[in-house]
């Protein structure tokens, strides 16, 4: 790992991010105010490097985001986690931050092996992975790729096998540059935001869509069964009971497919964004769950 630095947070921003963790969990035993700022350094990976953000102490916590979008949307939900306990890694995706790495024509497995290099980094065991929505997919073959560095792997809003495919427009639509506010926030809505929650936070932050293959476009559904089910991890899988992606007659699929190895948490006035919707809901969750894997791990339980 090559030298450190800290993130430059305004001081408006870090106030933000402090008072709203003590605002949503000061009440809660145990809690505590919002360490360090996060620091971030580069983690090699062959030729390549990646850029990682982390805070706290404990557990590892390895947050991955959603298609287009970059480290910072996890802002305030990791200040929350690592005040609860955990250390928590948020590695920049290729085409964000100081990442490096082709993001046209790569693969889950190349994708995989940036978080793998980010785990290792860190010699302190194996990690439970966060991954928000098309994040999942990255999540869900790090741990069939790398199973010794993967404890367990959260499914944040991560869509049905089959979602309305006229989705896929809205997806390639909505981070495009240039796009007025009016007509993003009319994308968001249709199918990132329950109706009346604020889209402020995603009108900014968009990156350029990782493109997969030869085709360009997202990972092929030939591919899909070998990570799909995450390997043979314990997996929670959190649902915004709003979310387009994920339509009322799929809820069940992923519980009834791979069984008691999943944990189902459905979360109101949530739809595909979650975090920025509910975050106290969602990081209390992940919490909850982490330290039971973690807790059954240390005690050979698994």
């Amino acid at each position: 790992m090559q030298a450190a630095h800290r993130f430059s947070f305004s001081k408006r921003r870090a106030l933000q991010i402090a008072c709203l963790a003590a605002t949503l969990f000061s009440g809660q035993a145990g809690f505590a105010l919002p360490g360090p700022e996060p620091v971030s350094a580069l983690v090699a990976n062959g030729k390549d490097q990646v850029e990682v953000w982390s805070q706290g102490t404990g557990r590892l916590l390895v947050m991955l985001p959603s298609a287009a979008r970059g480290a910072d949307d996890y802002d305030a939900a990791a200040v929350v986690l690592a005040a609860q306990g955990f250390r928590v890694l948020r590695p920049e995706p290729r085409g964000s931050g100081r990442t490096t790495g082709p993001h046209i024509g790569v693969s889950l497995q190349d994708l995989a092996s940036d978080v793998a290099a980010v785990i290792r980094s860190e010699n302190s065991g194996p990690a439970i992975l966060v991954g928000h929505a098309a994040g999942s997919f990255v999540a869900r073959m790090t741990a069939v790729e790398y199973p010794g560095l993967v404890s367990g792997v959260v499914l944040a809003a991560a869509g049905a096998r089959n979602y309305p495919i006229e989705l896929n427009g809205v997806v390639q639509k909505v981070g495009l540059p240039g796009l007025p506010d009016e007509e993003r926030s009319r994308y968001l809505k249709q199918g990132f935001f329950a109706p009346g929650n604020d889209v402020t936070p995603w009108l900014t932050g968009w990156r350029k869509l990782i493109k997969f293959g030869t085709g360009g476009g997202p990972p092929s559904v030939a591919e899909r069964e070998l990570w799909w089910g995450a390997g043979n991890k314990p997996v929670l899988e959190i649902q915004g009971l709003s979310d387009p992606f994920k339509p009322p007659p799929t809820l069940g699929e992923y519980k009834t497919e791979y069984g008691e190895r999943v944990t189902v948490v459905q979360i109101r006035n949530a739809s595909h964004a979650l975090f920025p919707e509910q975050l106290q809901a969602v990081t209390s969750a992940i919490a909850q769950w982490s330290k039971s894997i973690f807790t059954k791990e240390s005690k050979g339980d698994r």
